[in-house]
């Protein structure tokens, strides 16, 4: 097939991802599993652009690079976006807001290191410079006198240039820098809260019947219409209500397997709130 083809299906690809990671984020309330989920649609999509671009043939080096700078770093950008973010979460430590702060900033201050390492590349990159590209987006083309990465001679030589792999870490560290900051605000407005002299509040129903609770409200899109992570809904209950859920990937799992009334919370709920307007009624 020709190039203009093979752009075009690498486009009805790119849309086919997104609509995918669409649907995982509607079908699964647990972070953790929707981002799994990702990881394995990319990684199908990157495996589908390695098996057109083995066997194909490019008009002229400009088409190449258009696939190596532009195409295939925003699938592997997706790859690593997650991959990251499944680490950071993995690890976030069970404290406070002031040390959660510290340890997303830490995350941050990480993607520094990258900047600096790579300062002239991004550069290049940024200002949309053009005139090295044939050493940088071209395969069998890198110059040993631009600054490679250590392993470059581990990739895939007829799927790899000395560069793109850069550019998908650019453009997967924009994103994560974007969502780190959001975690460093969210970590300031919980101090404010921890900080404000209240009466505390303990959950006295079983953890289980509050998992029911959060994940109902989590998938009805009740906190930040519905762009916040159950993970983070999760935390913020254990801290509000002094209660510590464990492995709660475990007790969804126990619920939805339950044989009679999955939702047996949420109906004692509807039932007893029920009774009451009915009583009042009276």
């Amino acid at each position: 097939m020709n190039s203009k083809l093979l752009f075009s299906k690498c486009d009805a690809l790119w849309k086919q991802l997104n609509e995918n990671t669409d649907r995982l984020r509607r079908e699964h309330s647990d972070f953790f599993d929707f981002a799994e989920g990702v990881l394995a649609e990319t990684d199908e999509a990157v495996r589908q652009l390695k098996a057109w671009i083995t066997t194909h043939e490019f008009g002229c080096w400009q088409e190449e690079v258009t696939f190596f700078r532009e195409i295939k770093p925003r699938f592997v950008s997706r790859f690593i976006y997650f991959s990251r973010i499944l680490s950071v979460e993995a690890s976030v430590p069970s404290t406070g807001a002031k040390e959660l702060r510290k340890y997303y900033e830490k995350e941050l201050n990480a993607l520094d290191y990258f900047s600096s390492e790579n300062r002239d590349f991004i550069n290049y990159y940024r200002r949309k410079a053009t005139y090295l590209d044939l050493k940088y987006f071209v395969r069998f083309r890198y110059d040993l006198k631009v600054k490679l990465a250590p392993d470059l001679h581990s990739y895939d030589e007829k799927f790899s240039t000395s560069h793109d792999l850069t550019v998908a870490h650019i453009l997967a560290n924009d994103e994560l820098e974007i969502y780190l900051r959001g975690k460093i605000r969210n970590t300031e407005k919980t101090s404010v809260e921890e900080a404000a002299p209240s009466r505390p509040l303990h959950w006295s129903a079983s953890k289980t019947a509050l998992v029911e609770l959060l994940v109902a409200l989590h998938h009805a899109r009740c906190f930040n219409g519905g762009n916040t992570e159950f993970s983070e809904i999760v935390r913020w209950a254990e801290r509000s209500l002094d209660i510590d859920l464990g492995h709660y990937h475990k007790t969804i799992g126990e619920i939805r397997n339950r044989k009679i009334e999955r939702t047996k919370f949420l109906k004692m709920l509807n039932e007893g709130l029920t009774q009451m307007f009915e009583e009042l009624d009276e």
